[in-house]
């Protein structure tokens, strides 16, 4: 059957309103690269641990082509069942979504069959489209899933689009928030503009995957102009792939910028602000952004394995690995911020994890 974001529980709707740290969820592999259950099962028990108010599995952090190996429905079901059997606490759970307009809809349909509440639909294979082709894409999967818009950067495929789609999309009665994450100021900027315009910004969360200025983008207010008055917004949480490790470390900041928001009247202190920087320099290793993200997976997954989480750095596809020199700007992130991270969190609850 369909679900409308009237059918989901009231507790989980809240969660994502007042804002959350949403992991993308990384796949777990052995070395002869197939599904290695029990460490995709430690994962999940790490996020929901470290204090993550929902989990985004089947999107790019998980591999697109699990789709292609047979391990889309697997994978999503795993996440579900092992958050279910690990905590009765309400979690948001979002499944990715991808391809063309019969396969995101099927997929949906395995989604909301699983139980996951929102789809997070990816249009970098219909990056040929119309603008009201790709909303014509969005209202028929819409129909099946609540669903959360996605603003994917260029470099790994997304299209440019306009504040007008952004406008529409958040018009579909069943959207429920917007990832931004086109890496870029200007456009992200438009998305804001789109869901002032379409005066729904009190019904569609924005949620940065701007992993490039993760606390800015959760500390400052967005403003747009409508009929010659300023409405700000706010991101309310992050749905990223950077917050696939360092979890409970990301828990801790959105918590701690929340804080500040509510006990200086939007102000925050200077050594919150300055935290940006020193979080964009740990992503920009993780990601590999001086070999253009060829690592920005394996970087993840390496830091997983650093921690024990994850056996090996495998990807599905072989030639996915680190990038040159990725290994070494690890290895400097951990000498000069190694405070950011949450290793001891994971010393201390690793086998209870794996067990």
């Amino acid at each position: 059957m369909p679900l409308n974001r009237s059918d989901l529980p009231e507790d989980v709707l809240a969660l994502l309103a007042q804002g959350t740290v949403i992991p993308a969820h990384p796949l777990a592999l052995n070395a002869q690269r197939q599904f290695d259950r029990q460490r995709q099962r430690a994962l999940t028990r790490y996020y929901v641990d470290a204090g993550a108010g929902g989990l985004a599995v089947g999107v790019h952090t998980t591999q697109f082509s699990i789709r292609e190996r047979g391990l889309y429905e697997p994978v999503l079901r795993a996440a579900m069942e092992d958050r279910l059997a690990w905590s009765s606490r309400p979690m948001v759970m979002i499944a990715g979504l991808c391809g063309s307009t019969a396969q995101a809809r099927a997929e949906a349909q395995i989604a909301v069959g699983l139980g996951y509440h929102a789809g997070l639909l990816s249009l970098a294979a219909l990056a040929h489209c119309s603008e009201d082709e790709l909303i014509a894409h969005c209202e028929a999967v819409a129909q099946e899933i609540p669903l959360i818009g996605f603003y994917l950067q260029t470099v790994v495929g997304g299209p440019i689009l306009s504040s007008d789609f952004w406008r529409r999309f958040a018009l579909i009665p069943n959207v429920l928030a917007i990832k931004v994450a086109p890496f870029n100021r200007y456009r992200s900027i438009d998305v804001v503009r789109g869901l002032v315009d379409a005066r729904a910004e009190d019904r569609v969360f924005l949620y940065t995957g701007n992993d490039d200025h993760i606390v800015l983008d959760l500390a400052l207010p967005f403003t747009a102009m409508r009929e010659g008055q300023a409405v700000s917004v706010r991101f309310r949480g992050g749905l990223l792939g950077h917050w696939s490790v360092w979890t409970a470390s990301a828990a801790k900041q959105l918590a701690q910028i929340k804080a500040e928001l509510a006990a200086h009247g939007g102000a925050l202190s200077p050594e919150l602000l300055a935290l940006d920087s020193r979080v964009t320099d740990c992503n920009a290793a993780f990601f590999d952004v001086r070999n253009n993200f060829h690592g920005c997976i394996a970087g993840c997954h390496e830091v997983l394995r650093r921690q024990g989480l994850l056996e090996g750095i495998w990807c599905l596809d072989p030639a996915e690995g680190l990038g040159a020199g990725q290994s070494e700007e690890i290895d400097r992130i951990y000498q000069a911020h190694g405070d950011l991270s949450d290793d001891a969190f994971v010393r201390e609850n690793l086998q209870r994890w794996l067990s």
